[in-house]
């Protein structure tokens, strides 16, 4: 288990709709790799994935579930070598809203239609 771990940089917006920018860790675990992101009172891990990217793939995607929105990241050191501002941010695109009910929305468009009159 030698192997230099990547670090990333997250950004985008928490659930209260704040901008942050924090680094993304990695662990290696016996069967796999865990993302570990710490933001203010916050921690979370993923479980073991079988990737670094798919760690990290994981975490976006349970902040996502979480509210966090916007959210991209860069790689800022890999095997152990600072890359700055080297490589492309990676954005990831908000997951779409749910959508309404068919019932729900056929209610309301019915109730600003103009009724029919007889004359």
């Amino acid at each position: 288990m030698g192997e230099s771990l990547d670090k990333h940089q997250l950004a985008g917006f928490d659930s209260r709709e704040r901008g942050f920018s924090r680094p993304v860790v990695f662990e290696q675990l016996e069967n796999g790799y865990r993302a570990i992101l710490r933001y203010e009172t916050v921690l979370r891990e993923t479980g073991p994935q079988l990737t670094q990217d798919d760690a990290l793939r994981m975490l976006i995607h349970t902040l996502q579930s979480e509210g966090y929105r916007q959210l991209r990241s860069q790689m800022s050191f890999r095997n152990e070598v600072y890359l700055g501002s080297q490589e492309m941010w990676v954005e990831y695109p908000d997951p779409a809203p749910e959508p309404e009910p068919v019932g729900f929305m056929t209610r309301l468009l019915n109730r600003f239609r103009p009724r029919a009159t007889n004359e």
